[in-house]
């Protein structure tokens, strides 16, 4: 899992996402996703890992762990190309061979 910024060429809309499915150890983004405005898909145009604001690493042992991301803000299953129509949500714990 990584982190995504994203830009629809045709709204000039840009969205990051902390839910970029990559391939492990690379930047090779496995699903797409969409655009609100015009339901468009993309991949990201630059991809990095998810650090913590404390130490700047991916993996910490920090107490208090203060990610660039929110985690109280709701998953966009429907703009998604992960868990579109799915059930599951990438947010939920569950492995990623019940998503599918």
């Amino acid at each position: 899992q990584k982190y995504g910024y994203y830009h629809c060429k045709d709204c000039n809309i840009r969205w990051e996402s902390a839910y970029v499915w990559c391939v492990q150890g690379t930047n090779k983004v496995y699903f797409r996703q969409f655009c609100r405005t015009c339901q468009k898909s993309y991949n990201p145009y630059r991809v990095e890992d998810i650090t913590c604001q404390s130490c700047k690493q991916t993996r910490c042992t920090c107490p208090v762990k203060m990610r660039h991301v929110d985690p109280k803000r709701p998953h966009r299953q429907d703009l998604c190309g992960r868990c579109k129509g799915k059930r599951l949500s990438c947010d939920s714990t569950f492995s990623f061979k019940y998503i599918i």
